[in-house]
């Protein structure tokens, strides 16, 4: 058994590393299975995607630790500006960018009088333009709420019937109709900006001229589903445009399904195009390749191991059993939630009450409690009528899946090009790791066409006794999983709308109710 200093000095470096940020503990490395760590500091545009906790924000640091002399970093947080609105949003991060730079003028660009003149002149007439925003800002959030109460009282009631989640799609197109009357009472401010935009990128590329050892910045943008989505593309526009034909390259890290990084207003492209102007990064880790998912895994405990003084070996022997896979499958992939589960459940096991081994079982009685967690970080992220119709949504999925006695269900490719509301939900939800990706292009055994798979969480059901014999489970970790996956039953349109029509007005309280009565 592993001496108890050792497990001591492994909870805390897990502790200390589960969010990585600037200030904090050393962090571990990034494990690269790939060719990331090369792609990322190449001097290329880029979007990292990934579900939170996936490593997309030591991905950026660790990246910026094995660049060349010649190029440097500054990092970002949108999470710093997310009740900031637009285009107040962008000259803070444009004045972030510059303060960044100007902290570290004299280290990175030597101490030459033009290079501080330079940056004291833009921060200067960014905070002009600051100044400006702030005295119109009133004048908008007055116009927007106005319009706002106005939707929510048209739509009052619509949320029982049947076409409730397509009523959503009218919803969205007044908001993007919102967001075009907001965009043109802001067309001073924004003209404003464009304006300046030529002068700042000369001042920008005199700055680089300036210095002889600098020969480009990566500014890095972590966070950036934190910004109103329907600012997104306006920020990603000017950015994108003040980096174009500069050494400045930009890193945005951020949730794929809740950002917006190009948009058409007007048949006028804003934002910046993927492959064109960017080159996308996925570092998510799914279970559509569970071995390589619990292998990411793995490598990344043992590497918290080593800090501690263990072996893998010595790690490894904590789990007995399928414990590990139950681990990985309960944390949906996603390393930060592995590690969090795995310092909860390896306190329960020690002596007396444990032999010190985890097993599928502790797993399983965690797990509820970890898709109640999931819910709560759902609805302290989301907007009270998107909040809504996800919960809605994860009562109509595991519903279906409950009745259907499988945790794996299969939507045909053709019902998510064409079901945009439906599309929405599936995708925000696997953002929350509520369900879980496990394979797409799959045939079915009996119908045509092709589907994508996927996984409700174990916290679903795991915990339930009356299932117990009655729900066949589809084990992805097995070497059979794609082929039972083919068998799975198809939500189609149709059922999930009257999945969605049946579904209880208080959808929480009736998913929690039915976890109590069932366990």
């Amino acid at each position: 058994m592993t001496a108890p200093e050792t497990l001591t000095n492994l909870r805390r470096a897990i502790n200390e590393n589960l969010r990585v940020q600037r200030g904090g503990a050393d962090p571990v490395p990034y494990i690269d299975v790939g060719n990331i760590l090369n792609d990322i500091g190449s001097r290329q545009n880029h979007a990292v995607f990934a579900r939170r906790g996936c490593g997309k924000t030591l991905l950026l640091h660790h990246s910026s630790r094995q660049l060349d002399s010649s190029i440097k970093s500054v990092y970002l947080n949108c999470e710093d500006f997310k009740r900031h609105s637009f285009p107040n949003v962008l000259i803070e991060i444009l004045d972030a960018l510059f303060g960044e730079l100007e902290r570290h003028l004299t280290g990175w660009f030597g101490k030459k009088k033009r290079s501080r003149a330079l940056i004291a002149d833009i921060r200067k007439e960014l905070g002009q333009l600051r100044i400006k925003a702030d005295m119109q800002e009133q004048d908008v959030r007055e116009s927007v709420a106005r319009e706002n109460s106005a939707a929510a009282n048209a739509s009052a009631g619509v949320s029982s019937s049947p076409a409730s989640l397509r009523a959503g799609a009218g919803v969205a197109e007044k908001n993007k109709a919102e967001t075009e009357r907001t965009y043109r009472i802001l067309d001073d401010k924004i003209r404003e900006l464009d304006i300046k935009l030529p002068k700042l990128k000369a001042q920008v590329r005199e700055f680089f001229d300036l210095s002889t050892a600098v020969k480009g910045v990566f500014l890095q943008i972590d966070d950036f589903y934190h910004q109103n989505q329907v600012d997104q593309p306006l920020v990603m526009d000017y950015i994108h445009r003040l980096c174009k034909d500069l050494p400045l390259y930009f890193k945005i890290a951020t949730l794929k399904h809740a950002t917006t990084l190009f948009a058409d207003r007007d048949g006028q492209p804003i934002g910046a195009q993927e492959r064109h102007d960017y080159q996308p990064i996925n570092i998510d880790f799914t279970f559509s390749q569970f071995q390589r998912t619990k292998d990411q895994n793995r490598r990344i405990f043992h590497e918290f191991g080593s800090l501690a003084g263990m072996r893998s070996t010595e790690f490894d022997a904590l789990f007995r059993g399928e414990g590990f896979e139950r681990l990985v499958l309960a944390g949906g992939g996603v390393p930060r939630d592995c590690l969090s589960m795995f310092l909860e459940v390896l306190e329960g096991v020690q002596p007396p009450g444990g032999d010190g081994r985890i097993g599928k079982d502790d797993i399983r009685i965690l797990s509820r409690s970890n898709f109640e967690r999931r819910i709560e970080e759902l609805k302290q992220d989301s907007e009270g009528r998107e909040q809504n119709k996800l919960i809605r949504g994860i009562y109509v999925l595991r519903k279906f899946c409950l009745d259907k006695k499988t945790n794996v269900f299969l939507v045909s490719e053709q019902m998510m090009q064409q079901e945009d509301q439906i599309r929405g939900l599936i995708y925000r939800l696997l953002d929350y790791r509520i369900i879980h990706g496990c394979g797409s292009a799959l045939t079915h055994k009996s119908r045509s066409g092709t589907f994508q798979a996927f996984a409700i969480d174990i916290g679903c059901y795991a915990h339930m006794r009356k299932l117990h014999g009655r729900f066949t489970e589809v084990d992805l970790a097995g070497s059979s999983a794609k082929e039972r996956m083919r068998s799975a039953p198809i939500l189609n349109a149709a059922l999930f709308d009257e999945l969605w029509r049946e579904a209880p007005a208080d959808a929480e309280g009736a998913l929690f109710k039915e976890d109590q009565e069932a366990a």
